[in-house]
């Protein structure tokens, strides 16, 4: 099959407005409205939330006997208050996987109960080398040697909790989107970068009046970054799930940030043999260059929908993303990888 044009320019347009909204897990739903936004533009698509809050879109296909399903993640890595300490600034809790050294010295916004913003930087507690001196190397970073140093004038508990901040308030770590010869820099790339795909690919689609093989369905899920995102929101009717999310790249992996990937093995153990090897013979039959790989420290929303009990074949593919949960970066040939994948699959018999 000949499959249709991506529109690069738009997929980064998209992916770019995507990663500059702030999405920690359990304050996702901006990213999820504009997610919805992008895909309301196409009206073979039904739109629906899960009561959870994730975005569920349905695309009748030619035929519906054996449905398929495809799902990527639009939470992202992020923290909460845990104590409000008596010079003003801020412990945290962390939302997900990922090292304080990370996001050491990053910009932040706090979304204060009271409906404000509150502009802050996260810093180790004895970061000033002129006042500590070795001890900024030496101190451990840990949850208990972190803080947020608020944009505003406090220098106590009391005056801290007069902004409307409290215990359990949402922080977001600025993701610094750079898009720069071919690449993608930013925070969060897991999981934008493989939704940005999979609305390229649906509007490749529609922009060429095709329709899918099969009934499809999306899910963009909103809680993938603590474990149990797509564990509701797929149809039981669905025969098979592709889950989208990136691959792991680094010392003794395959994967690099060019190419697509599919991942046959993970921390949960295998995925589905026989929908990765269709997966594989649809790449191969299309020219799309990918790579095989295995990740030791990963978990997906797929493996979630199985844990639940879905009863369906689920494969995983991403494109490949450098220094994941930290500064990350994919090359736009990735991407785009990634969504003529997503295509050669939802128009395959």
């Amino acid at each position: 099959m000949k499959l249709p044009e991506i529109n690069t320019t738009q997929m980064l347009d998209f992916l770019v407005r995507l990663l500059n909204v702030p999405s920690p897990t359990g304050l996702a739903d901006p990213a999820i409205d504009l997610i919805e936004k992008e895909l309301a533009s196409f009206p073979d698509l039904k739109l629906a939330r899960t009561r959870k809050g994730g975005l569920v879109a349905r695309w009748p296909g030619l035929r519906s006997d054996a449905p398929r399903a495809l799902t990527a993640h639009a939470d992202t890595l992020g923290a909460m208050v845990k104590e409000i300490k008596g010079n003003g600034r801020l412990q945290l809790t962390k939302i997900g996987g990922f090292a304080w050294n990370t996001v050491e010295g990053e910009g932040c916004w706090v979304f204060a109960s009271n409906g404000r913003k509150v502009r802050g930087s996260l810093l180790l507690d004895t970061a000033s080398s002129h006042v500590h001196g070795g001890a900024v190397n030496e101190t451990k970073r840990d949850d208990s040697n972190m803080e947020i140093r608020l944009d505003a004038h406090t220098a106590s508990a009391a005056e801290t909790e007069e902004l409307g901040i409290r215990v359990g308030d949402f922080v977001a770590f600025d993701p610094r989107v750079e898009v720069t010869a071919g690449f993608v820099r930013s925070r969060h790339l897991d999981d934008k970068a493989c939704v940005a795909a999979l609305v390229a690919a649906i509007a490749s689609m529609a922009a060429s009046a095709q329709r899918p093989a099969q009934d499809a369905y999306f899910l963009f899920s909103n809680y993938e970054e603590v474990g149990h995102g797509a564990s509701a929101g797929i149809p039981p009717e669905v025969h098979e799930l592709v889950t989208v999310d990136m691959a792991a790249v680094g010392a003794g992996q395959a994967s690099d940030e060019y190419h697509v990937t599919i991942c046959l093995k993970d921390s949960g153990g295998p995925y589905h043999h026989g929908l990765s090897n269709k997966l594989r013979k649809l790449a191969e039959e299309n020219g799309i260059a990918y790579k095989t790989d295995i990740y030791p420290y990963y978990g997906s929303d797929g493996e979630a929908f199985w844990r639940a009990g879905g009863d369906v074949a689920v494969a995983l593919i991403g494109p490949g993303v450098d220094a994941s949960h930290n500064y990350e970066r994919t090359h736009t040939d990735a991407i785009v990888a990634t969504a003529q994948w997503t295509l050669a699959y939802l128009l395959s018999e």
